[in-house]
């Protein structure tokens, strides 16, 4: 039997961190008014997970997401800051920077 696999070349890695030959767009948005609430937190923790030091993204709450900003303390100390951007009243909208 003949192995008919082939060798793929290895794509490198851009300075933006992904294979995939994608361009930094800026500063990501999650907008999380649009994530089912059984999975939101899990969504948001997800994304704050992949960024590396230095980046940042927005995310897009449908209230003060000050239960989250708890966990994320407990999970992240202060690996993670936040500030606000836009405090309500029909969206709350925080910068997320990975410190570490």
């Amino acid at each position: 039997m003949t192995d008919h696999r082939t060798e793929l070349p290895v794509t490198q890695v851009r300075e933006s961190g992904c294979a995939c030959g994608c361009v930094d767009e800026g500063i990501p948005a999650l907008d999380a008014r649009e994530i089912p609430h059984a999975i939101r937190h899990a969504t948001i923790f997800g994304a704050l997970g992949g960024l590396r030091p230095g980046q940042q993204m927005d995310l897009v709450a449908p209230h003060d997401p000050l239960p989250l900003l708890a966990q994320l303390a407990d999970r992240e100390g202060d690996a993670l800051t936040h500030t606000y951007v836009e405090s309500g009243p029909e969206a709350w909208t925080l910068r997320f920077t990975r410190q570490s």
